[in-house]
């Protein structure tokens, strides 16, 4: 056998090695996501919808989901992305905010012209004229 030969079936080994973990890998997620789904559990749908499980038909293989207090859709259950996790307040809270940050402008926030140095000069013109781009 040649070398080329070698490492082309070595390249489709490393493939068929990354098939088979990838799909063990997704069945394990779907069962972990299976088990978290019970009535009044919040979830998120793949299209983006929120709601509340209502009830879970295990042979149709169908989920009644709350989307607003009483709106009940009856929705495949695949289609469920996540199980929300609650936010906690102190999550909220720890937003730390740098000094630097607050002296620091965001871009295209326009800042004042303070000169100091020119303001003592009697022959400046202090009148302000428009500058380019204002309206």
């Amino acid at each position: 056998m040649d070398s080329l030969t070698l490492v082309m079936l070595a390249v489709l080994a490393v493939l068929v090695f990354f098939m088979f973990r990838n799909g063990r890998k997704r069945k394990k997620d779907q069962e972990a996501l299976q088990a978290t789904m019970v009535p009044g559990a919040d979830v998120m749908t793949n299209f983006g919808m929120y709601g509340t499980i209502i009830a879970i038909d295990e042979e149709a293989n169908k989920v009644e989901l709350q989307i607003a207090p009483g709106v009940i859709v009856e929705i495949h259950r695949q289609t469920i992305a996540r199980v929300v996790e609650p936010v906690v307040a102190e999550d909220l809270e720890d937003d730390s905010t740098d000094i630097d940050s607050l002296t620091e402008p965001e871009f295209g926030q326009r800042v004042a012209d303070v000169d100091t140095d020119l303001d003592t000069d009697l022959d400046t013109d202090t009148t302000e004229q428009p500058k380019k781009g204002d309206a």
